[in-house]
């Protein structure tokens, strides 16, 4: 699922989230078989309001500029566009649950941005304006009668956002790998919600072997144990070496392992309802391969 109002929202010429990401995810995925390009919706106000308080929403619409850009934190800007191009995202996610549920997709991934997992219910932080995957979560249950749904993330910042929004809602699991310590300063392992969220805090110039240990060991085991209808990824790809904001040392492969391993279990237990969403990731050297590796993966899952 991709729009081309996503390449619209412009914080800013020295920002990290410019849109030359999303053109090198899409770039990247130029010549991967067994994929349909579709156009992404935009999300209504009956989804935004299931995962965000509407009255945040409105100052948001309020405060998009005609030109030039808004400051709404010190990292989070609205530009002419920036505002359809967040409403692409959710309604992305919400589009991608709609085509696997209805059996006309095996899985999904939306290449859209501004990402989404820092986003509040009632604040847009960290480059975030509204978070795609709570409005995923609730746009399956809401719509798709989904009891269960987990949310795994494996971008290299916390998911602040998406945790806040589910803490106390046992019918959504959180899982995040992330480094600590790193912005937003959330995200230890001591944060468990009401007993659905598991943090999995990476220590800086961590690398392949923390990352797998932490997924195979927690992670993994936690997303069997609840079993959900449906897994949601929050696919960051800031962990890699390469990446600008952080200390971690993940490679292509391994998103590739993690990915393999999420499908894994979505083929045994869920139908195959995987939909992933692209967050972090700012080298573009890197976050093009590795978002074209986890959609490999995702393909290859349907065989």
């Amino acid at each position: 699922m991709h729009h081309d109002d996503c390449l619209a929202h412009n914080p800013g010429n020295m920002h990290p989230e410019s849109a030359q990401r999303l053109r090198a995810v899409l770039e990247a995925l130029n010549g991967v078989s067994g994929i349909e390009k579709l156009p992404a919706p935009l999300a209504t106000l009956e989804q935004i309001g299931r995962a965000h308080d509407l009255e945040y929403w409105q100052s948001v619409l309020d405060a998009e500029p005609g030109e030039g850009r808004v400051m709404l934190d010190e990292d989070t800007f609205l530009s002419p566009g920036s505002v359809n191009a967040a409403l692409r995202g959710s309604g992305a996610i919400c589009f991608a649950l709609d085509q696997v549920y209805a059996a006309r997709a095996g899985n999904a991934f939306c290449a859209t941005r501004p990402p989404g997992h820092h986003s509040e219910a009632g604040k847009a932080m960290g480059f975030c304006l509204l978070n795609h995957v709570a409005i995923a979560a609730r746009h399956a249950q809401a719509v798709h009668h989904a009891d269960k749904v987990a949310i795994l993330d494996f971008d290299v910042h916390h998911g602040n956002g998406t945790q806040a929004i589910f803490e106390n809602d046992s019918s959504v699991l959180y899982v995040s790998s992330h480094q600590d310590p790193l912005y937003p300063g959330t995200g230890q392992a001591d944060e468990t919600g009401c007993g659905n969220v598991l943090n999995l805090p990476l220590p800086p110039q961590s690398g392949s072997a923390e990352f797998r240990n932490a997924w195979a060991n927690l992670g993994l085991p936690a997303l069997h144990a609840f079993s959900p209808d449906l897994v949601v990824i929050s696919a960051g790809f800031d962990g890699h070496e390469s990446d600008p904001l952080a200390q971690l040392n993940l490679q292509c492969d391994d998103y590739l392992w993690i990915t393999r391993e999420i499908c894994n279990y979505a083929r045994q237990a869920c139908d195959n309802r995987v939909v992933s969403i692209l967050e972090g990731g700012y080298n573009l050297e890197a976050l093009g391969p590795c978002a074209r590796i986890h959609v490999e993966a995702l393909v290859e899952a349907l065989a």
